[in-house]
C-alpha cells in the first residue's frame, strides 16, 4: 500500500542521516523577520475562514485567534466566562439573561453590542447541533441594552453554558452583526473580529500562507489562561501560518529555524526530530483523536445499513491507525464505539462487529445483498493532510477487497471541505465517502458530537438519519445522574454502531514539534497561542 512505501522510505532515509540532509536543499528559504513573529505550520491549508460554514478544525483553530466566544471550556473542559461579565438563570431554567464584559471592542474600533451577540448566535443556531436544540425550544433571543442580552426559552437547556464554550465545531464565535447576517450556508467575506489577533486579509494566499497580528484593543480576563478560558495574553506581535503540505519541507524548515511551531509532524519524522537539540517534541493532546470513514447515507449503496455494515466487518482498525501513527503501539488503540478511551462515558457496547478477525466473505455478502451494481464509489482524500491521506490509502484497498468499483478522488482539504457540503448525487459533483478525523476532547459525551446525530438534513455531512440514535442522544440530555448517562451511552453507542452513523477507524495519539526557544505551548484538542513567547534563537 502507499502509506507503506512511503513510511519505508522515510525511515530508510533517517536511518541513514540522509532525510534531513535532503529535505534541507528542498526546504524554502523563508525572511526572518523580528523575534516577536512566530511562523506555525498548521495541519493544512486555510482554504477557506467561516467557523459556522465549515467543521473543519484548522478554520476552528485560526477561528480562536481572530473571534472570541462568551465563554470557553478550560482544561478540564468546564465552561469559563470569556466575553461575559455575569449571566443569571431564572427558577425555573427558562430565562438566561447575560451581561457583557465592559470595553469589548472590534478590530475596527467599533464597541461589541449585545445586538451582535444576538445575530452571532443566531447563526451558529443554525448549523450547529446543540445550536438546533437551542433554537427547537427557543421563545426569543433579544438584546436588552448595549450590554444585556436575554434568551428565553420553552423548556429548560442546563447545558447552555457548554454549549456556548464547546471547542467543538461549530463553536459559537461571536463577530459583528453585519457579518452575522450572512446567510449561515453562505461562506462570510469580511473577517472582523474582538479576538486577540487580526487576521491580515491582505496577506492570505490560499495554500501558501495566512497572518495575524496582535489586537492592541483586546482586553484579557484576569484569570490564568486555561486552552479556550482565561487570560488570552499575546506575548507575540504576529503569527504566520506557512502551508507545507509535504512533512519532509517541515521537518526540515523547523530544524533550520525557518519556522517555529509544527501542529502535526508525522510518527515517521518525530526520531528525526527528536535527535535535533534545538526540538522539542510531545504528544499535542492526550485525549487524542478518533478516525473517521464518513459515508453519504443519501445514495446508493450507502443509503443500505447493509453496505454499511459490510465496511465495519471488513475494516481492520489497526491498518488505519498503523498507517496513520506507524509502528509505536503506545499511539493508538482499537474503538468499538463513538466515545473516547479513558473517559468517564467510554463503552464498547454493541462493538462485536470491529472486534476479532476480518471478516472478507461475509461483507462480500453484505455488499451483494444491499444491491450494488458495480457502480464507482467515489472516496474523496485530501492527499495535503497526513491523517486523511493515510486512511484513505487504507480504504481504497479495503473497498476494492469487498467488491467496490473505487474512484479515488485525490484532491486537497480545503476542496473536501467544500464538497462535503454538497448534496447533489455523486455522478453530479457529490460523493460517496470521506476521512476525517475527531478530538477526543469533542467524543467524551454526545453533547458536542455533531458527527453523531442522526437528524437528517439537519445532521452532519453523510445526512444520517435514525430515529433511534437521536432518541438516546435525547435521552442522555434527560439523564438525571451519571448512572443513568452510563445506560443511555450504552444503548447509544451500540444503535449508532447498528446503523453505522460512521465508521470509526481507530483512537490515536499526534505529535507537535517545535523550537525550543519558543515557550508557553501547552497540551490540547487545538494549537493555543495565547501567553506562546518566543526568545531569540
Amino acid at each position: 500500500m502507499k502509506t507503506v512505501t512511503r513510511r519505508t522510505v522515510l525511515k530508510g532515509a533517517a536511518g541513514a542521516g540522509a532525510l534531513a540532509a535532503s529535505a534541507r536543499l528542498a526546504a524554502p528559504a523563508l525572511a526572518q523577520g523580528p523575534g516577536r513573529t512566530l511562523r506555525f505550520v498548521p495541519q493544512a491549508n486555510l482554504a477557506n475562514f467561516d467557523p459556522i460554514w465549515t467543521t473543519q478544525y484548522v478554520v476552528r483553530n485560526a477561528s480562536a485567534l481572530v473571534w472570541d466566544m462568551l465563554y470557553g471550556v478550560d482544561d478540564k473542559l468546564t465552561p469559563q466566562r470569556q466575553m461575559v461579565e455575569a449571566e443569571e438563570v431564572s427558577g425555573d431554567g427558562l430565562t438566561w439573561t447575560f451581561r457583557l464584559r465592559p470595553g469589548l471592542k472590534w478590530h475596527d474600533g467599533e464597541p461589541v453590542l449585545a445586538k451582535d451577540v444576538t445575530a452571532s448566535l443566531a447563526r451558529w443556531c443554525v448549523r450547529d447541533s446543540m445550536g438546533q436544540m437551542i433554537a427547537a425550544i427557543q421563545n426569543e433571543l433579544t438584546p436588552i441594552d448595549d450590554r444585556t442580552f436575554r434568551w428565553v426559552l420553552k423548556k429548560p437547556y442546563p447545558k447552555m453554558l457548554f454549549a456556548l464554550a464547546k471547542s467543538a465545531t461549530p463553536s459559537a464565535f461571536m463577530m459583528p452583526e453585519r457579518i452575522a447576517k450572512t446567510d449561515p450556508f453562505k461562506q462570510i467575506t469580511e473577517y472582523v473580529g474582538s479576538g486577540p489577533m487580526k487576521f491580515v486579509q491582505s496577506e492570505w494566499v490560499p495554500g501558501a500562507k495566512a497572518a495575524f497580528e496582535k489586537f492592541p484593543g483586546y482586553v484579557p480576563r484576569q484569570e490564568p489562561a486555561s486552552w479556550l478560558a482565561g487570560g488570552k495574553v499575546m506575548l507575540l506581535d504576529r503569527v504566520e501560518w506557512v502551508i507545507m503540505p509535504d512533512p519532509g519541507t517541515a521537518s526540515a524548515a523547523l530544524q533550520n529555524g525557518e519556522v517555529d511551531w509544527w501542529e502535526n509532524p508525522i510518527s515517521d519524522l518525530v526520531p528525526v526530530l527528536k535527535a535535533n537539540r534545538n526540538v522539542a517534541v510531545d504528544i499535542a493532546d492526550p485525549l487524542g483523536n478518533i478516525g473517521s470513514f464518513r459515508m453519504n447515507h443519501l445514495y446508493p449503496p450507502f443509503n443500505d445499513v447493509r453496505a454499511r455494515r459490510a465496511v465495519l466487518m471488513a475494516m481492520s482498525q489497526e491498518d488505519y491507525m498503523r498507517a496513520i501513527v506507524g509502528d509505536d503501539d503506545k499511539l493508538w488503540k482499537p474503538l468499538p464505539g463513538y466515545f473516547t478511551p479513558g473517559t468517564a462515558l467510554y463503552t464498547e457496547e454493541g462493538g462485536e462487529i470491529l472486534k476479532g478477525p476480518r471478516n472478507l466473505d461475509a461483507a462480500k455478502r453484505l455488499v451483494a445483498e444491499s444491491g450494488y451494481s458495480g457502480e464507482p464509489v467515489s472516496c474523496i482524500v485530501a492527499q495535503d493532510q497526513p491523517i486523511t491521506k493515510a486512511q484513505g490509502d487504507v480504504t481504497a484497498d479495503l473497498l476494492k477487497r469487498i467488491g467496490f468499483n473505487v474512484d479515488f478522488v485525490a484532491t486537497d482539504w480545503g476542496t473536501v471541505g467544500a464538497r462535503r457540503a454538497v448534496k447533489t448525487p455523486p455522478g453530479q459533483g457529490g460523493w460517496h465517502m470521506f476521512h476525517t478525523w475527531h478530538a477526543g476532547s469533542d467524543c467524551i459525551n454526545p453533547a458536542p458530537q455533531i458527527q453523531l446525530r442522526a437528524n437528517g438534513d439537519k445532521a452532519w455531512y453523510g445526512w444520517p438519519k435514525s430515529d433511534a440514535v437521536e432518541a438516546e442522544i435525547n435521552n442522555w440530555f434527560d439523564a438525571k445522574n451519571v448512572d443513568e448517562e452510563k445506560a443511555v451511552i450504552r444503548r447509544l453507542n451500540k444503535a449508532a454502531l447498528d446503523f453505522v452513523v460512521y465508521a470509526p477507524t481507530g483512537f490515536f495519539l499526534g505529535y507537535q514539534a517545535w523550537r525550543k526557544n519558543v515557550s508557553g505551548i501547552v497540551k490540547g484538542p487545538l494549537p493555543f497561542f495565547w501567553n506562546v513567547n518566543k526568545a531569540s534563537a
